[in-house]
This record gives structure tokens, sequence and C-alpha cells, in this order.
């Protein structure tokens, strides 16, 4: 047996779910820190930040296992379900941040998201991973059927694009890793497009 195989062999033996108490640890985690004042002079910002950012992680991490399987050949499927539930939780937990803690009303989030263009493309990310989150079981699937359900879940693509820009826009001037990062998702959702092949001519 190759060294991919063994390593996918060993893989059918690890469980996804501990994903989803590592995801849960690590935001309780940074919230103690924040609350506690352990994070920097303005603790409601930084955690708004590093939940967004391990948010855009994660769901960087999900795009990577289609192309992981197609090139290398290595099988990562069985958790991808818990990177992307666990990715929507910090996102949810990002936004709670920012809406609850940060601005702090209704009307002062809806102002935001009308006057900020960079809130309004992470407002979107958010709306089009809700119906990914919902349908991320065994009983949604059954109920959608595996063709529409894969259909469905492709809003993972422009979700990702809008997470990505929205964090560049977010930060002030032209900094490296928001730029890395939506490079690497644009290069991400490249491998993804099938060129038209060319008829063969007798």
């Amino acid at each position: 047996m190759d060294i991919v195989g063994q390593i996918n062999g060993a893989l059918r033996k690890v469980p996804a779910w501990p994903l989803y108490i590592i995801g849960a640890a690590y935001a309780a985690w940074e919230f103690y820190l924040a609350a506690t004042g352990r994070i920097g002079a303005d603790p409601i910002n930084l955690l708004e930040r590093e939940y967004g950012s391990m948010a855009l992680k994660l769901i960087i991490a999900g795009l990577v296992i289609t192309p992981l399987r197609k090139y290398l050949g290595l099988n990562l499927l069985k958790f991808r379900r818990a990177i992307g539930v666990t990715a929507f939780f910090l996102v949810l937990a990002h936004f709670s941040v920012w809406a609850i803690l940060d601005v702090g009303s209704l009307a002062r989030v809806w102002a935001d998201i009308i006057k900020r263009p960079y809130v309004m493309f992470g407002m979107g990310a958010f709306v089009l991973l809700l119906p990914l989150v919902l349908t991320s079981n065994n009983w949604a699937l059954r109920k959608v059927g595996g063709m529409n359900w894969r259909k469905l879940h492709k809003l993972t693509y422009p979700a990702a694009i809008l997470a990505g820009v929205h964090y560049v826009w977010l930060v002030k001037g032209w900094q490296t890793e928001p730029l890395v990062y939506l490079t690497i998702i644009l290069g991400l959702l490249a491998t993804r497009i099938r060129l038209p092949q060319r008829s063969q001519v007798a």
C-alpha cells in the first residue's frame, strides 16, 4: 500500500466529532481571555476579529479538501461537515460580538450594513452560509436529495469570496494577510473550474 493509502486508512479510524469540541473550546477560551482583559486594550474588537479570522481559515480548510482528494488522493471528506459547521459557529460568534457587544443596537446594526460595504459583504457571506449549516445533516440530505444538496452547498463558493473580500476591506490599507487569504480562496475555486474539452478530429 502506498503512503497516501496508509494515511487514508489511518484517517478512517479518526472520528470527526472532536472537531466540534475543539471549536467550542477555542471559542470559549478566546471569550474568557477577552472577558478578563488578557488580549489587549480593546478586547471586544480583538475578540471579534479573532473569531472572524479563524472562521475564514476553517472555510479555506473546507475548500482545500476537494483539491487534496483530486490531486493527491488524500480523502478528508468525513471531516468536511464538522469543519463547515464549526466555521459557521465562529462566523455566528463573530457576528454576535459585533452586533451585541460592539454595535449594541439593532438600529445601528442595520445602519452599519447599509453604510459600510465591508459589513454588507460580511453579512452576505453569513446569509449564504445559513442554508448550508441548516442542511448539514443526514435528514436534510435525504429530504433534499443528493444532487440538489450538492448544488445548494456550492453556495460555499460565493460565501468564501464574500468573506475574503470582507476581510480585505475591513482592515486599514493593503495588508498582506487578508490578501493572501483571498488569493488562496480564488486559487482553490479555480481548481474547480472545468474547461471545455476539445473535440477530437479524426
